[in-house]
């Protein structure tokens, strides 16, 4: 199932780095950055995470909610947010549940080899629950800035 701009976005209920139910639905009314990320503490995805965290007050200010996303478990979240001071939740979705409700888990070629993995894609959902924005083509160190030229 591809998303497109302008469907509704897919409601989803998983855990966060804490255990603690999140949903998309909860969020109803606050526009929500959903980014999906490879893997916590890899060169890329922590530049994306940190660049997120330096402009977070910016995103904050444009009314934005930031989840991160990954398949990592949750207490792998908790050591990545602890080491880089992360402020937003990062949503542990091992199950790839999520991952295959926005169709971010697919067939990766890398070196030539061929594996299922995490697409790195931002999906920006505005206040009534419709994605507004897909970035396929995330700048990790200038993210935010992406983001905020909505």
């Amino acid at each position: 199932m591809t998303i497109e701009i302008g469907q509704i976005a897919p409601d989803f209920s998983a855990k966060d780095q804490n255990g603690e139910t999140i949903t998309l639905s909860q969020f109803k009314g606050k526009k929500v950055v959903l980014y999906f990320y490879p893997r916590d503490a890899t060169p890329g995805c922590t530049a994306q995470a940190c660049d997120l965290r330096d402009n977070y007050q910016a995103l904050l200010d444009q009314g934005f909610i930031v989840l991160g996303i990954s398949t990592d478990t949750e207490k792998k979240h908790q050591n990545f947010i602890a080491k880089y001071d992360l402020p937003f939740p990062l949503i542990a979705d091992t199950e790839k549940t999520v991952h295959e409700l926005y169709d971010t888990w697919q067939l990766k070629k890398f070196m030539g080899r061929e594996s299922m993995g995490t697409v790195r894609t931002t999906f920006i959902i505005d206040e009534k629950g419709i994605i507004s924005d897909i970035i396929s083509k995330v700048k990790t160190k200038a993210h935010a800035e992406q983001i905020l030229k909505q």
